[in-house]
């Protein structure tokens, strides 16, 4: 592609950066923001980082036969020591990435939503994928789990790729015939404008709870940072389905009304979608619900009331991109979780059932312990941790959580990171007494599913589907789908041995 087609002007997006148009001509075999990826003919985005200045590396990248160079207005000409390439200065370099790569790859899903907000946006892109999925429509979902679609499987490493990946993706999924995408929108993504450029005709907005707050800095940041998917990433006319019980609902309505967008309310208090009554079933629950008006009920096959919520927005979102809403409704009855959400992974033989959750932030762990509450009749318990080098407020605010909802709990190790994980067990325990100590989390699993006595319940909280655990520089296997599986087979296996004594309920 001709560097002028790739510095090309598309509709509401304005020229911001600057560049020698004598430059046009050059061929741009590709682009990257890792110069040792850089190869003939390639446009080098030099980005500054947390941990690495992509500016230090434009030597590297010209002497790999980089054609043109993408960095911040203090890059000057100088810099490129006098190597026939282009230099392009931007007030936001990445976002200006993002338009190229959505220029260079040149194709897309026809049909985009995305969906940002604290907790349930990957339920409510599966939810999504699988309401269009039911109208006929080839879709797939990109995210934390990776991308997931018929006949497609790849795990992904973040919420939101760079930008590069992410355009080259998109055009791999349209080639593949893919009509529709959901997108998990996280707010280091927007943030760092890896999802500018997506062709949007629909978003969606969770709601808000504490997380990422030692990246943002604040509730407010945090916020603002999720809004640039209404204010900046959609196109006038578009339709932004926002929870009305959210506590920032007002604030997102008045963003979305600015930026020109029809807005689709959902939940108890909301206009459009309004959840009526929920009502607890064995098997699930009950929704009766008002849609545009129109009564309907729906049997909803999973655990949970904060289920109902996500399968709402994503009920929203499939009628804003042309489900007719009885295709709609009908699916909803048929809707699958997401792997590590709320995820039923066995039972003892005394009938205790065990459960795993991505929940790690406050909000998700009070969410899912509430969720399945109403669903059991003995003892609740909880197998929780925190993560390290991320927010530390929310330590204390997890362990109250749990010592408030769980009948009893123990504090383990999720991803200690660089962080000594004692110190941050120790941060828990204080706001969570009572609760049992065992830093390693597969020892803490065993211990907690071997307590089960019948009719019980444990949620184990905080890795969901993740298949490693961060301990240092070093990740190591686990999944906690897996270990909590070996646990039951064991604890029944004691329980034989010993005449059915294992699991009685011991703390």
């Amino acid at each position: 592609m001709k560097l002028a087609a790739l510095m090309a002007e598309r509709t509401g997006r304005s020229a911001t950066a600057h560049w020698d148009p004598a430059f046009g001509e050059i061929d741009i075999a590709g682009l990257s923001a890792d110069s040792r990826q850089v190869a003939q003919g390639y446009l080098f985005a030099a980005l500054p980082g947390a941990r690495l200045d992509g500016r230090r590396f434009i030597p590297n990248a010209l002497n790999a036969g980089a054609a043109a160079v993408l960095s911040t207005m203090d890059v000057t000409p100088d810099t490129l020591d006098g190597a026939a390439a282009a230099l392009i200065t931007d007030p936001q370099p990445r976002r200006q990435l993002a338009w190229m790569a959505d220029r260079f790859f040149d194709a897309q899903p026809a049909t985009q939503a995305a969906v940002t907000g604290t907790n349930g946006k990957t339920s409510v892109v599966s939810f999504l994928q699988q309401i269009w999925s039911a109208a006929g429509r080839n879709a797939a979902t990109m995210g934390t789990l990776g991308i997931r679609g018929p006949g497609i499987g790849r795990r992904g490493a973040l919420t939101t790729p760079d930008p590069v990946s992410l355009h080259r993706d998109l055009a791999a999924l349209s080639r593949d015939g893919i009509e529709c995408l959901a997108v998990e929108a996280s707010s280091h993504g927007l943030d760092q404008f890896r999802l500018d450029g997506l062709h949007l005709q629909a978003a969606g907005f969770t709601g808000l709870g504490r997380d990422h707050i030692d990246y943002h800095g604040s509730m407010d940041a945090y916020l603002a940072s999720k809004l640039r998917l209404f204010t900046d990433l959609m196109p006038a006319g578009g339709t932004a389905v926002v929870n009305a019980d959210s506590q920032v609902f007002d604030r997102v309505r008045r963003a979305c009304e600015q930026a020109k967008l029809r807005v689709v309310s959902y939940g108890r208090a909301a206009e459009d979608i309004v959840l009526r009554a929920w009502t607890p079933r064995p098997g699930g629950q009950h929704l009766d619900i008002a849609l545009y008006g129109k009564a309907a009920t729906v049997e909803l096959p999973l655990f949970g009331e904060f289920q109902a919520w996500n399968a709402l927005c994503a009920l929203g979102l499939a009628t804003a991109t042309g489900v007719a809403p009885a295709v709609g409704l009908d699916a909803m009855q048929r809707l699958r979780g997401a792997p590590g959400r709320l995820e039923h992974v066995g039972s003892r033989r005394n009938g205790a059932a065990i459960y795993v959750d991505y929940a790690h932030t406050p909000d998700a762990l009070e969410t899912v312990l509430n969720a399945v509450r109403p669903h059991t009749e003995g003892a609740l318990a909880a197998v929780f941790g925190c993560g390290g080098d991320r927010d530390a407020g929310k330590r204390a605010l997890m362990g109250a959580a749990a010592h408030r909802l769980a009948d009893r709990a123990i504090v383990t190790d999720d991803n200690p990171r660089s962080e000594t994980p004692s110190a941050i067990r120790a941060a828990i325990l204080p706001a969570c007494p009572g609760a049992g100590e065992i830093g390693d989390r597969r020892e803490a699993i065993f211990a907690a599913v071997s307590s089960l006595a019948a009719a019980d319940t444990l949620v184990i909280a905080g890795k969901g589907h993740e298949q490693g655990q961060i301990v240092g520089e070093t990740t190591l296997p686990f999944d906690d789908a897996a270990v909590a599986r070996a646990a039951i087979a064991a604890a029944d296996a004691e329980a034989d041995a010993t005449g059915g004594t294992a699991g009685e309920g011991a703390a």
